[in-house]
């Protein structure tokens, strides 16, 4: 099986999984963008997602204005349609909060971390060919959670018991990923993704890849406020994770 259908029959079990879980308030709505979005996401895994990588860079959950928009992880819009190339319809989430419209490649907001994470790969590697011949992107949670305002909701401030379900099925999911891409680096950015890979993965043993992190690059952050993509490469430079990219390769 070729490792984006690996990666997609993946996807599906961890949806299905969390589609049992019940969400109490003050989370009034969740989107799944691995299931409206599928078409873009599909997109992307099948043209990026062709080999095992060095490096693996995590997130925590999609952004209202990236993934959530798109079905690319912390995927921007101009970026994911004018550099990656990847452009599909989107479907709409059943329960869509009416201060969070899912507008797909219509929407005109931009996602300040995507824009910050992918203008810095973009700046650095050229093209895409060159990031995905040793790196891939994916969020350790698919779900992006909402109050009634609108505000987002991230999931480590869920109640225990839902919290602890949820993060036991993205685990499993996260473990699965690794088996698939087999890298040498799993990089939190930000560190509850590193938090969550170091617990998760801990369970591979001495199979398990060197698990780190580095600044997250949310607007919300005034460290990251201050040139996020210098102290990034900087801290990446110090792990022995950032290098000269290989040349392109072309892919199907």
């Amino acid at each position: 099986m070729a490792l984006a259908d690996r990666l997609l029959a993946a996807e599906r079990r961890l949806s299905r999984e969390l589609a049992d879980l019940t969400i109490p308030a003050p989370v009034t709505h969740v989107y799944n963008p691995l299931v409206y979005a599928r078409r873009p996401h599909t997109a992307f895994l099948r043209r990026y997602a062709t080999a095992r990588v060095r490096v693996l860079y995590l997130g925590m959950n999609p952004g209202p204005y990236g993934m959530a928009q798109t079905g690319v992880p912390f995927g921007e819009v101009s970026l994911v349609r004018d550099w990656l190339g990847i452009e599909a319809r989107v479907d709409r989430p059943p329960e869509e909060h009416p201060k969070r419209p899912i507008e797909g490649f219509a929407c005109t907001r931009s996602e300040v971390s995507g824009a910050r994470l992918w203008g810095a790969i973009q700046a650095h590697y050229g093209t895409p060919e060159r990031f995905f011949a040793e790196g891939f992107i994916a969020n350790y949670c698919p779900l992006v959670f909402m109050e009634a305002t609108g505000r987002n909701f991230t999931p480590d401030k869920l109640p225990v018991r839902v919290r602890e379900a949820l993060f036991a099925a993205c685990d499993r999911h996260l473990v699965r990923t690794v088996e698939v891409f087999a890298p040498e680096w799993v990089i939190g950015i930000g560190k509850f993704a590193e938090r969550r890979a170091a617990t998760a993965l801990a369970a591979l043993g001495d199979d398990a890849p060197t698990v780190a992190t580095v600044l997250h690059p949310s607007p919300a952050s005034p460290l990251a406020n201050r040139g996020w993509a210098p102290q990034a490469e900087n801290q990446l430079k110090a792990l022995g994770v950032c290098r000269k990219p290989r040349p392109s390769t072309s892919r199907a």
